[in-house]
């Protein structure tokens, strides 16, 4: 006479094989999928992103990119054992330079403890495999960046550039499903607003392929064709309008087809906030770089600063 298995008796959840015998690793999966470390790691994860970012921007106004000219080491010490006092009190292009790539290091372990959590607590497949492919993203990303050392080439500074917001918005997706307000939402395709979706995903793109046109302006070189650069603005100013404008659209249909989902209204009256504030760095940006519009000459206040 056998006798029943306690572990399949103790969980109902616990998936069965045809012998009967339970999936330990479900079971296991299907056990922790409350834990809120999947959650905890992938907020931390865009939370560290967020000032990579901004601080690789640094690196790319005060063209500080080859400070430290190795890769992976820092002036042949291994990269965590540079001694801090020169990080801290040296030339500032070091500081920034050697600071972006401690920061990427985080980043990457980060990538690869959410990686395991995810595969060890979670029971939806295709968050495991966007988690593999996060760890596979940020290993590029590195990689990347260390070559743009190695060989002082400026397209793969422009690509490495282009590579990171994308990879922050993949941690920013990754917060949202592992979050336990993303797995209270029900899975009904019949509530989906079909026109508000490619809309927003229209949107999206437009916003990368923006991204995409700032870069070139950024990272115009010196010996670059005028007519080129002249090209390169008028349609990263065209698309900057198209941006603009689908996201201005996107709030409104939001608050319209969608009154009282705080999940999406939300978050688009914030991007159209987000949008105009970005229009505004822009434009200031601008200023600061290359003077005021020539068109401007005719008023008093601009004259001594517009470029022809």
């Amino acid at each position: 006479m056998s006798l029943p298995d306690p572990v399949a008796q103790a969980s109902p959840l616990v998936p069965q094989e045809p012998s009967g015998k339970p999936l330990l690793k479900q079971a296991g999966r299907l056990l922790c999928a409350e834990s809120p470390w999947p959650h905890r790691l992938a907020v931390a994860l865009a939370v560290v992103i967020f000032p990579l970012i901004w601080v690789g921007g640094l690196v790319t106004t005060y063209e500080a990119g080859m400070a430290v000219p190795d890769w992976p080491t820092t002036y042949g010490y291994n990269m965590f054992l540079y001694p801090w006092q020169t990080w801290l009190f040296g030339p500032w292009d070091l500081f920034i330079e050697h600071g972006h790539r401690l920061l990427a290091a985080l980043v990457g372990l980060l990538t690869i403890a959410l990686a395991v959590v995810l595969y060890r607590c979670e029971d939806r497949g295709w968050l495991r495999r966007l988690g593999l492919a996060a760890v596979a993203l940020v290993i590029f990303q590195g990689v990347l960046g260390g070559m743009r050392v190695r060989l002082d080439e400026r397209l793969l500074a422009q690509v490495h550039g282009c590579v990171g917001p994308a990879f922050f918005a993949l941690a920013a997706a990754l917060a949202v499903f592992t979050s336990r307000r993303w797995r209270a939402v029900p899975c009904d395709s019949g509530d989906v607003d079909r026109g508000v979706f490619r809309l927003a995903l229209v949107t999206t793109l437009l916003a990368y392929a923006q991204l995409v046109l700032g870069s070139q302006v950024r990272h115009v070189s010196l010996g670059s064709d005028v007519t080129v650069f002249r090209a390169a603005v008028l349609l990263h100013l065209v698309v900057a309008g198209l941006v603009t404008f689908h996201v201005l659209l996107l709030a409104v249909r939001a608050g319209s087809r969608r009154r009282g989902d705080d999940w999406l209204v939300g978050p688009a009256r914030f991007l159209a906030v987000l949008v105009l504030m970005q229009l505004a760095l822009g434009c200031g940006a601008w200023v600061v770089n290359y003077g005021w519009p020539a068109w401007l000459s005719q008023y008093r206040w601009a004259a001594g600063y517009v470029v022809g």
